[in-house]
């Protein structure tokens, strides 16, 4: 299956799913909008102020009178991303996707009490990858979200990252806590979490996946690797989900595999009550509409 694959699954659902925009007045946001409208994966509610919006949507070709569109008028900035983000909490809208606006105020509005998104979880950002040569998907988590987390931490990005690729069809997902060797060392701390990690996932506190670590970035996606190091593991080699000690090792997977590799990517944030599409500007519009198809499809 392709990233392609996914944006044609939504094609072909009867039933569209609704998508809100928070601050949608710039031609960025727009473009991908227009994107979803033309290859008809969604509704959008486009939050903002009108003649800003309306101005906007007129240099990229986006007709806002368009059926699967509808406007909504803020008078502020904080105002547009409270009032999309109330939407998807009252459950009028399945997906926020951010827009014009800092990704601070989107997420301090989405962690807000009472009117947020809030889920009993920490967020965290899961990115899905199409790699050359790999006939599956490889997910990475957290490359966006969580700096440094703690073992307590990586249980909910884990749990958040498997819950996801469940929604899209990929059952019992194998992952690897990944850290610098395969085996357990008192001196680094990510191979002792990963080495928890493993037995709190055969206890039944992860659920629906095989997790299985340390493993070092090599043996978790090289068989080859696996045999001539002669890991013993049902994830080493076959792993379908890298969960990263920390952010800089997520930071920098990520972008190996998109600049070195040619992998194309979505990514979403994971862990609240929908999922949020928090894409950058240095995105591509191709990587911004395979990233909403995989928020519709993971709703």
């Amino acid at each position: 299956m392709t990233l392609d694959d996914l944006v044609n699954q939504l094609c072909n659902m009867e039933e569209k799913k609704v998508v809100a925009v928070a601050e949608a007045t710039n031609a960025e946001t727009l473009k991908a909008v227009k994107d979803g409208v033309d290859r008809d994966l969604a509704a959008f509610k486009l939050f903002g102020n009108i003649e800003d919006i309306t101005t906007a949507s007129k240099e990229v070709g986006l007709d806002v009178n368009n059926e699967k569109i509808t406007l909504h008028h803020a008078t502020s900035v904080e105002n547009a991303v409270e009032k999309a983000v109330l939407s998807v909490s009252e459950e009028r809208s399945d997906i926020l996707m951010k827009g014009n606006v800092a990704t601070k105020i989107l997420l301090k509005a989405v962690l807000k009490k009472g009117s947020g998104l809030r889920n009993g979880r920490i967020l965290s950002h899961v990115a899905m990858f199409e790699m050359p040569d790999r006939d599956r998907f490889l997910f990475l988590t957290d490359a966006g979200m969580n700096i440094a987390p703690d073992l307590e931490e990586k249980v909910q990005i884990i749990q958040n990252s498997v819950d996801v690729v469940n929604r899209i069809g990929v059952t019992n997902p194998k992952v690897a806590p990944l850290a610098a060797v395969e085996i357990v060392n008192p001196a680094m701390q990510a191979s002792i979490d990963a080495a928890v990690l493993s037995q709190m996932q055969k206890r039944g506190q992860i659920t629906n996946c095989i997790v299985d670590g340390p493993l070092a970035f090599d043996n978790a996606i090289s068989f080859e690797s696996k045999e001539q190091k002669n890991i013993q593991s049902e994830v080493a080699g076959e792993a379908d989900i890298l969960v990263c000690p920390y952010i800089e090792v997520g930071n920098t997977l990520y972008k190996s595999f998109t600049y070195f590799a040619n992998a194309k990517v979505a990514g979403i944030i994971s862990g609240a009550k929908a999922p949020i599409v928090l894409t950058s500007r240095a995105d591509s519009a191709e990587s911004k509409i395979y990233s909403l198809a995989f928020a519709l499809l993971s709703s």
